[in-house]
Order: structure tokens, then C-alpha cells, then sequence
């Protein structure tokens, strides 16, 4: 089945690309911070929202679709932001492989 395409116009929202940085803690593993990279406009639908709980305390999760305009090279090490709001990638694909549309399917950070 082929996806709806969204038009340029419900891509309002701006994102901001972050990449990831490692360097080394000096103890054998590693401390990832993220640098801003592109902004990129694009559109986001909630797909959905879960409370479980985790260590005697609940914890909520939200699920997200973000469509941009296809870009190479995103993977789940990276993550997007808008204003506060930061999202991990989970997925990222071309639906249809026509190099036309890129969509993340992301999970909501909690500070």
C-alpha cells in the first residue's frame, strides 16, 4: 500500500538534526553528547502514548511519525529537536524509495 504523501505545506514544524558525539570517559566507555546540525521542516503525528512502571515509579512514553524531506545518512544513533522537545530516532525510512519523503518513527524524551 502505498502512504499518503503529505504536502509541503503541513510540514510546519522546524526540527533541528542533532548528531551524536562520542569521546572517552577515561574508565573504557564513552560519554555521548549531541551538536545541532540542520534544520529541516517537516510534520509530525502522534501515533501513540504508554504509562508503564519502572522502578516503583511511572514512566510515560510517546510515540511519534515525523516526515521531512529525504536526507541520506539518518540513523537511530542521531535524534531531532523542536524548541524543548527532543525525540529519539527509532526508525528512519523512504516509504516508497522514490527519495521524496523521509519518515522517523521517534520516541518522545522525558527530562
Amino acid at each position: 500500500m502505498k502512504p499518503k504523501p503529505i504536502p509541503i505545506g503541513a510540514r510546519s514544524r522546524r526540527f533541528v538534526l542533532e548528531m551524536p558525539l562520542e569521546r572517552p570517559d577515561g574508565f573504557g566507555g564513552v560519554i555521548r553528547t549531541y551538536t545541532p546540525g540542520p534544520q529541516l521542516w517537516g510534520a509530525i503525528e502522534m501515533l501513540s502514548g504508554t504509562e508503564r512502571m519502572r522502578a516503583d515509579r511511572p514512566e510515560q512514553s510517546l510515540t511519534h511519525r515525523i516526515t521531512l524531506r529525504y536526507r541520506e545518512g539518518v540513523t537511530g544513533a542521531m535524534r531531532l529537536s523542536a524548541g524543548l522537545r527532543r525525540f529519539a530516532i527509532r526508525a528512519a525510512s523512504d516509504p516508497d524509495g522514490s527519495k521524496r519523503d523521509l519518515v522517523c518513527l521517534v520516541e518522545e524524551m522525558r527530562a
